[in-house]
């Protein structure tokens, strides 16, 4: 990917007048593909088509620290049940972002504001060196995150962002403090007129929650455990829509991963909540999810497998080297990519005889 097509800004700060929605959409139906600004998303939808959105709010993950004399910079990235954080420790890089460093080792004590302290006890996973279970001295992190953090950044964009542009017109506050690392993105270009216009439409909404961790920006790491929930309403809708016809579409790869979590083998949805180690690949492929919504991913990036899940490899393909054509603008601030099923052919059946 050319890094001249990064988005380094947030599309409304790209001109005077302008909102979250104007983003590019490129659409793709198989290996059929075409290009809209998202505005145009419902017209891409049909009455009965149900959206599934995630509605975890983005924490002010990213809080400074020192180890010894060196400043380090902490992204809090999942709460365990048993009170520690999944953190992962950046060096600064003197322009505002970070680097990767290893983690660790076990007894290694950061310094944060407020006198709190946080001790790295063991990796997440026993070939891990980027995520670390560490224990706080203060339990309040949620507290602390709000008072000190800010939103975890990197490298390709151009400046720090309050955290209101990081937040969906979905999220919700959770009552514990918890939420996502990093924002759900694919949800950042709706705006509440556009989904007013979806519903005034017939498109449906079922919102899930999934509390997304840190991501390898570096690695390319799969996705660790993390925190979800559906609700029995929401399964509801779920199992309604499909049953009438309407197309599934997730929004963003969060939310196929909370209902495919809630999924059983016959395809239904059912209430759910608590940890999902689900990883969707081709192999295992979807049992609910017919279309997603996403931005766009490096070639390397896990996600990639799951969009290959949806619409087979063909489809991605042919979107990726349109979107590489047509100067499209990736990661959280970029342009939007909607996978659909084929659009089937009309069989003639003439009438019979009389």
């Amino acid at each position: 990917m050319p890094a001249e097509l990064s988005a380094r800004v947030p599309a409304e700060q790209r001109g005077p007048g302008l909102d979250r929605d104007v983003v590019r959409l490129l659409v793709s139906r198989g290996t059929r593909v075409s290009h809209h600004a998202f505005a145009e998303l419902p017209a891409q939808l049909r009455a009965g088509d149900l959206l599934i959105v995630n509605t975890s709010p983005t924490l002010a993950a990213a809080v400074d620290g020192r180890t010894g004399h060196a400043s380090v910079v902490v992204h809090f990235s999942t709460r365990g049940d048993d009170g520690r954080w999944a953190v992962e420790l950046r060096d600064p890089d003197g322009r505002g972002t970070t680097r990767a460093r290893a983690g660790g080792p076990a007894g290694t004590e950061v310094s944060l504001p407020e006198g709190v302290r946080l001790v790295m006890e063991e990796p997440l996973s026993p070939d891990g060196r980027r995520l670390w279970w560490g224990r706080v001295s203060d339990p309040d992190v949620p507290g602390l995150l709000r008072r000190h953090g800010r939103p975890i950044r990197y490298s390709y964009t151009e400046r720090d962002q309050p955290l209101s542009v990081y937040q969906t017109v979905f999220a919700l506050p959770s009552g514990d403090g918890a939420g996502s690392a990093e924002m759900p993105s694919a949800a950042r270009p709706f705006t509440a007129r556009l989904v007013a216009e979806l519903v005034s439409r017939g498109v449906q909404f079922a919102p899930v929650t999934l509390h997304t961790g840190v991501a390898s920006a570096e690695a390319h790491e799969p996705p660790y455990p993390e925190r979800y929930a559906v609700a029995e309403t929401s399964a509801r809708l779920i199992n309604a829509a499909r049953a009438g016809g309407g197309r599934i579409v997730a929004v963003g790869t969060t939310a196929v991963r909370a209902v495919e979590s809630a999924a059983g083998a016959d395809g239904m949805v059912r209430a759910a909540r608590g940890w999902t180690d689900l990883v969707v690949t081709p192999r295992r492929g979807v049992r609910v999810v017919d279309g997603l919504l996403t931005g766009l991913h490096e070639p390397e990036a896990s996600h990639l497998l799951m969009l290959e899940a949806v619409a087979g490899r063909a489809a991605v393909g042919r979107g990726y080297e349109e979107a590489l054509e047509g100067r499209y603008l990736w990661h959280e601030f970029g342009d939007l990519h909607l996978v659909l099923p084929p659009e089937r052919a009309a069989t003639y059946r003439p009438n019979p005889s009389p």
